[in-house]
């Protein structure tokens, strides 16, 4: 038998529509359901690890996660003290780059860009099974310097603390909803 372009093309809109109306397949709405044990109530969320040697990152990553944790899973209670936690969640800041990226007209850096590489792992204490492992989330971000006298004032801290909260939104989704 021939199949016509046509014919494989009804064919496929068919099944196409078909899935759809067979209603989820194993799939959720993201925020809808966790995918940490249900037994978790407690994460730890020790200070990470700089070994990067930036001076205080590691503090504004460390604030982040737990800020996000917070917002988005109102059953889990935060600490920084592992022993008094079902999960542990540790990081480590492993790299810092700053490089400028774009030139304004006099040859003067005016964008920045920020390369943070961070490792992390979530364990579930209570048993030593590893949940989570991720050796180098790589996460980036921009700052510009504006004209004129606010160029003394330094864009890094903000550029710093929106990426961390970026870090922490991307951490803590992959974990309460793809682990």
């Amino acid at each position: 038998m021939s199949w016509s372009s046509d014919m494989r093309s009804g064919l496929l809109l068919l099944l196409a529509a078909l899935s759809l109306a067979a209603g989820p397949c194993g799939y959720h709405r993201a925020g809808t359901e966790g995918s940490l044990p249900k037994d978790v109530h407690v994460i730890a969320v020790p200070a990470f690890k700089n070994t990067s040697l930036r001076y205080r990152v590691e503090q504004r990553f460390t604030e982040a996660v737990m800020n996000e944790i917070l917002r988005r899973h109102r059953r889990l209670t935060v600490t920084s003290a592992p022993e008094h936690a079902d999960v542990v969640l540790r990081g480590d800041i492993k790299g810092f780059d700053v490089a400028g990226v774009l030139l304004d007209d006099t040859g003067r850096t005016r964008v920045f860009q920020v390369t943070i590489t961070i490792g992390v792992t979530l364990r579930d204490r209570r048993t030593n099974r590893l949940l989570f492992d991720q050796p180098d989330f790589v996460f980036r971000g921009e700052y510009e310097l504006p004209e004129g006298p606010a160029t003394l004032f330094n864009e890094e801290d903000p550029a710093v603390d929106r990426i961390a909260r970026e870090f922490a939104r991307s951490l803590i989704t992959t974990l309460l909803e793809g682990l």
